[in-house]
């Protein structure tokens, strides 16, 4: 079971502190009494939920691109990080099309420099390199959950540059982190819904931005099938692969995060439950823009995860819902609220 106490004046640097799960994480984090150093961009949206959250002035917050190697360094030798979660990413599979290059950089050499930095720094005990679901090789077979022995390859630069990522990860376990005190780890994660989330090209945002301007949303896919699950899922996984693997490197591995299969549905189903959460006759339209290619099905298989951390979700997908809506509209009514719709979510969730 996760026990935030551990964290407690650990030191923790959390890359891509200042996106929509790093925003989430770091909030945990703070509230758990950890030492917190975050490296990334600036916030990637405007509004952003790092900007909201009330998390700044609650850490070490340093502005700088995960490309950049000497800077990186330098903040792993001022700071000495016990705990590295590694969430720095380009996310977006559309955007990944209109930028391979930049995606793959990020991605791939991203994840050399922080690994690079933990080797040779000599202070971290727990690294966990957040991936996606979208690294397997994925034929869509229809109903096939995948599990963590099978092939990586993923079709667009994004799901392909994050196989890459594993595969990197996988090199330096075997290379140099089998001998050294620190325990490597990466977390497939399926695709996450909450409070918060303002990026292009997901459909939550989608429906919020449709909210806010008083439309129909436009779902363009609406029969694709993907592993939805809260932001605070996950979350809370990785925290509990770090401090398991810090204490014992037995725990260290190659683990799917995704809910149970009653809660992998489609985008229709996904935006609908929106709907019906949300009243006031909100509704949605199918318009496919006919933009590039993203699997039509894709379902992970947790019982790895269930089997050595004893874990199972805590929240049905209707839940995740809820949950979003409720945020959203304490952030439509007083921005000023969203510190403290946090810490509630949190502190109801780990009570489930």
């Amino acid at each position: 079971m996760l026990n935030l106490d551990f964290y407690k004046n650990k030191r923790v640097l959390v890359t891509g502190h200042t996106g929509f799960k790093g925003s989430w994480l770091v909030r945990m984090l703070t509230g758990a009494g950890a030492i917190v150093t975050g490296y990334a961009l600036e916030p990637p949206t405007n509004p952003n939920l790092y900007s909201l959250a009330g998390i700044d002035d609650k850490i070490n917050s340093v502005i700088g691109d995960i490309r950049d190697y000497d800077t990186l360094m330098s903040v792993f030798d001022e700071f000495r990080p016990e705990i590295v979660f590694h969430l720095a990413a380009q996310p977006i599979v559309r955007d990944s099309y209109k930028n391979p290059r930049y995606t793959y950089e990020t991605n791939v050499m991203g994840t050399v420099n922080v690994l690079e930095c933990a080797r040779l720094s000599g202070c971290v005990k727990s690294l966990l390199n957040v991936t996606t679901d979208k690294v397997y090789q994925n034929d869509e077979e229809p109903n096939h959950a995948f599990r963590e022995d099978e092939p990586l390859d993923g079709y667009d630069p994004y799901s392909n540059s994050k196989s890459c990522s594993e595969l990197v990860t996988h090199s330096y376990i075997k290379s140099f982190f089998n001998s050294s005190d620190c325990a490597l780890s990466t977390a497939r994660a399926g695709n996450v819904i909450g409070g918060g989330d303002f990026a292009n090209d997901r459909i939550i945002p989608d429906c919020v931005r449709a909210v806010a301007h008083g439309e129909k949303i436009v779902v363009r896919n609406p029969f694709s099938t993907r592993p939805y699950q809260h932001v605070l899922e996950p979350l809370a996984v990785y925290l509990e692969i770090a401090e398991r693997q810090y204490s014992d490197k037995k725990y260290a591995g190659y683990y799917n995060v995704g809910p149970d299969d009653c809660d992998c549905v489609n985008t229709g189903e996904l935006v609908t439950m929106f709907c019906r959460e949300w009243g006031n006759g909100l509704e949605w339209v199918n318009l496919n823009d006919g933009g590039p290619h993203e699997a039509a099905f894709l379902k992970l298989d947790n019982g790895k995860l269930k089997k050595i951390l004893g874990w199972k979700p805590r929240l049905h997908v209707a839940d995740a819902v809820k949950l979003t809506v409720r945020w959203t509209k304490t952030y439509f009514d007083n921005p000023k609220d969203v510190p403290v719709e946090m810490d509630r979510e949190i502190k109801e969730f780990l009570k489930v």
